[in-house]
């Protein structure tokens, strides 16, 4: 099943929403339009940049991708929930949501996962699929299992591992995990709802020196722009 674009939102905890057209590519941070936290006027400010200023904020831009693993096969009734595989349809989407990280340039340098088998699975075929993802240091957390059907709770659990495991050098983080809580976190960061199917990733973005920094300057809402697709 071919990935596509189904829909991009711009995403700024200081304004509304604005879509943009299935076919257009994620937009880049230094043109976006934008209110900035000390400015009181409620027009927005459309930023120019030189080359060398984008140059320069290329070197803190965090960006972290929340994906849902792909879908799950229900065939054997005796697996545990947690224990449950891929079914054929997951595996397919699994190859085309590493397709579309590849195309967009967004193929991360730390990899933080559930350790649940559909989980273990998606990403082992992603990695199968394209090679970079085999650089990314990686690491299967139980705890992103558990906290996922825990209302409210997997956003800051989100910050306080992602800040545990990062480096200042890791640039693009992906959290691998489940519903509820992948979505509300998703949505809690970019100030916005975002519904996430199996397979689906929201790909979110913020400027700081390191994730902490990121973590207390924009507390819940990290994340300038949200950019999601469907399969």
């Amino acid at each position: 099943m071919e990935a596509s674009l189904c829909n991009q939102t711009l995403i700024s905890p200081l304004f509304s929403p604005k879509s943009f057209p299935a076919s257009s590519p994620c937009p880049n941070i230094s043109s976006l339009s934008f209110r900035s936290p000390n400015r009181s006027s409620a027009s927005p400010v459309v930023v120019e940049t030189v080359e060398e200023e984008i140059a320069a904020d290329s070197l803190f831009r965090r960006r972290l991708i929340l994906l849902r693993h792909a879908k799950s096969s229900w065939e054997d009734r005796s697996l545990r929930h947690h224990d449950r595989p891929l079914s054929k349809a997951g595996r397919a989407d699994a190859v085309s949501v590493s397709r579309k990280l590849q195309e967009r340039g967004w193929l991360p340098q730390l990899i933080l996962s559930s350790n649940a088998a559909r989980t273990r699975e998606t990403l082992k075929i992603m990695q199968e699929e394209v090679q970079g993802l085999l650089e990314a240091e990686v690491h299967f957390l139980s705890s992103f299992y558990s906290i996922a059907a825990m209302d409210g709770q997997t956003a800051e659990h989100l910050q306080r591992t992602i800040c545990k495991y990062s480096r200042e050098e890791i640039l693009t983080i992906m959290c691998m995990g489940h519903n509820r809580g992948w979505e509300e976190a998703a949505s809690m960061f970019s100030g916005s709802p975002v519904e996430l199917k199996t397979c689906n990733a929201a790909l979110l973005e913020a400027t700081g020196k390191s994730w902490e920094e990121v973590r207390h300057l924009y507390l819940l809402n990290w994340y300038s722009w949200l950019c999601y697709f469907h399969l």
